[in-house]
């Protein structure tokens, strides 16, 4: 039984009171069946099941987020390799000198919001309006996608009432009391002439970029996931049923209709009924795993391990995408300790002075984090990170079966920088970020760079492939839009087929500028937005 905290003790035991009956007494089928307590899965649940009449199951693989290494938002590392990490590696990349990289997604309530940097990255303005452009639909634009964005947040810094909002369910706060190197990166940036923001998610991010006091999700010092914001203040209502442990296997069809999907509980293979629709919201991994499992994908895949085909979609698996980064080290004069979730400032720039919205992305973290091959270069005992980033990579990776099972692993080949055009821009990527480190504003609190150091040509690339590593933003491989390689359309429902929807990372056409929590919360909402205009047209 999926245990449930509160600062109302009353609320607690009715939430645990109501969801042990609800799970008890499991229904054969429900009205809508919503795959993942996710980023996107949390909010799809809450606003589907703010309808009373509406029966609304909510399945997660995992488990609670009632933990310590959850809630507490300095713990988030201890996450990773955990229980509460889908583990996910992907396959030897000749790009990054023939290196294997995990791949960690959150598996539990809250998934990635339960065990990410809580980081709120509303995305840029080109990012929103080119999903507009490939759906076809301008309520993807950025204007219209900010109008949510002020509905759902309870923002807590400077006021900005043109892009935040200050009465919704989502608590966001800048860092509180950083650390002084966050404010020294806000320093140096402005050395090199890169301007400084009060947040990083209003006017920054509709031109060039600038640098900013991190937004997070954390709240009286805890973690906000948005599981906690959606679906928590939910969990008494008689309508809603949040099913942990259970992991979807593959969607069931009559017909071209999907009806339920078929789980995987305590051992046993069940399958639950879904009257009106099924929602995917199970990450950039498992969303596309269950489409093809379920007979929806490239034909000639299927029928290589005998899937029946339900609809030939080739992008499903295809279009992968991830921010790839690079920890450039620095060592601390003087120990100074972490706050907060350890990152606390961000910055988004660009590469080349004729580009009019950021291509590189650089979060700093107060603790060295090498990769495993840059670690052998030598890491000090007290140090921070700078992570440098492509914003916007040029190489594609993709998702393939090894089995008709279910249960089997997928094949990830996430082929990160395989582009020649990535190298370029990591160069320059870490050079900036060498610039920013170096800068006068550091030097009260640095002895000096640990690494890359003052490399050049071939030793810097070499450096870069050792040190690429993900930035756990994995997207894309449902993509939405209008093209032969498209899944879902402007409104995410799956071509081809009925009542199936898919609302999470996987539909975006590209990944967004910054982290991907916040527009997963967007594409939650675009999508019960939708479902709920059906249900009442």
């Amino acid at each position: 039984m999926t245990q449930f905290v509160s600062e109302d003790p009353d609320f607690s035991r009715r939430a645990q009171e109501n969801q042990a009956r609800l799970t008890a007494g499991l229904s054969a089928s429900y009205d809508f069946v919503v795959c993942g307590a996710g980023a996107s899965g949390s909010v799809v649940a809450r606003r589907l099941a703010e309808d009373p009449a509406a029966r609304v199951l909510l399945i997660e693989a995992g488990g609670s987020d009632d933990v310590e290494a959850v809630l507490n938002p300095s713990l988030w590392p201890t996450n990773l390799g955990s229980e509460r990490d889908w583990g996910f590696q992907a396959q030897p990349n000749p790009h990054l000198n023939g290196r294997t990289l995990p791949m960690s997604m959150g598996k539990g309530l809250g998934g990635g919001s339960s065990i990410n940097v809580t980081v709120w990255a509303h995305g840029h303005r080109t990012d929103w309006d080119f999903f507009a452009a490939e759906a076809g639909d301008p309520g993807w634009g950025y204007d219209s996608v900010l109008q949510i964005y002020r509905r759902i947040e309870n923002w807590q810094g400077a006021p900005d009432p043109r892009h935040r909002g200050t009465s919704g369910p989502v608590w966001v706060q800048p860092a509180s009391d950083p650390n002084p190197i966050a404010g020294a990166m806000l320093d140096a940036a402005q050395e090199l002439g890169i301007p400084r923001f009060d947040h990083p998610n209003g006017e920054m991010m509709e031109g060039q970029g600038g640098a900013a006091i991190t937004d997070i999700l954390v709240r009286d010092g805890r973690r906000h996931s948005l599981f906690r914001a959606y679906v928590r203040p939910w969990l008494d209502r008689p309508n809603l049923t949040v099913l942990t442990g259970t992991t979807v296997r593959r969607v069931v069809f009559e017909g071209r209709r999907a009806i339920g999907v078929e789980v995987l509980r305590e051992g046993e293979i069940l399958t639950i009924g879904a009257s009106e629709q099924v929602v995917l919201s199970l990450g950039a991994m498992q969303t596309p795993k269950v489409l093809m499992h379920s007979g929806i994908g490239d034909r000639a895949e299927l029928t290589r391990f005998g899937i029946p085909v339900v609809q030939h979609l080739p992008g499903v698996g295809r279009n992968l995408q991830d921010h790839v980064s690079f920890g450039c080290l620095w060592e601390y004069a003087e120990p100074i300790a972490p706050r907060n979730s350890g990152s606390e400032a961000t910055l988004y720039w660009t590469s080349r002075p004729e580009l009019d919205a950021p291509d590189v992305l650089f979060c700093q973290v107060e603790f060295p984090v090498p990769s495993e091959r840059t670690a052998a270069r030598g890491v000090p005992a007290h140090g921070w990170t700078m992570f440098a980033g492509l914003a916007h990579p040029a190489s594609r990776g993709c998702l393939r079966l090894q089995s008709a099972d279910p249960s089997a692993p997928l094949e990830i080949d996430a082929n990160m920088m395989s582009d020649p055009a990535d190298m370029q821009t990591a160069l320059a990527c870490v050079e900036l970020c060498r610039s920013l480190g170096n800068a006068a504003a550091f030097r009260p609190f640095v002895k000096g760079e640990t690494m890359p150091g003052d490399l050049r040509g071939n030793a810097l690339k070499e450096f870069i492939r050792d040190a690429a590593v993900t930035y756990w933003h994995q997207s894309c491989t449902a993509k939405m839009g209008r093209d032969s390689m498209s899944v879902v359309d402007a409104s995410l429902k799956v071509y081809g087929v009925d009542a199936l929807r898919v609302a999470d990372a996987s539909i975006m056409p590209r990944v967004t500028t910054g982290n991907t929590q916040a527009p997963c919360a967007i594409i939650g909402e675009r999508a019960a937005q939708m479902i709920r205009r059906e249900q009442t047209s």
